[in-house]
């Protein structure tokens, strides 16, 4: 399974990007086989609108199942959940981190958009 988590860098060892729409990167990584690859964001990084939107359809693109972030607004949580894509939230300092908290159980599923 794939998980999308964003990022500031573009490593593991990366902060994690407490914004969904406008990370600078995604770290696409896959539990089954521990590999990892990034998506540059950079172009909603300065959208006028719609980063959030633009940023869920490519994390819908990517294959992703799961999204964890620091930060999901309202319209890019409807485009994700309508996709079957789950959120989880997380204030880890890094991609890392991040991972580690996911794959021990500790992240929370989000039943709605952080406002």
């Amino acid at each position: 399974m794939k998980i999308l988590v964003t990022a500031s860098g573009n490593d593991l060892n990366a902060p994690l990007d407490s914004r969904f729409g406008r990370a600078a990167n995604f770290i696409i990584y896959d539990l089954d086989t521990d590999a990892w690859s990034v998506i540059d964001n950079r172009q909603n990084v300065n959208a006028a609108q719609g980063a959030g939107i633009q940023s869920a359809e490519t994390a819908v693109r990517s294959g992703a199942r799961c999204l964890v972030t620091g930060h999901c607004g309202p319209k890019a949580f409807k485009v994700l959940s309508t996709a079957g894509v789950r959120v989880f939230y997380s204030k880890a300092l890094t991609v890392s981190d991040a991972l580690k908290e996911y794959r021990a159980g500790t992240l929370a599923e989000a039943a709605s958009a952080e406002t």
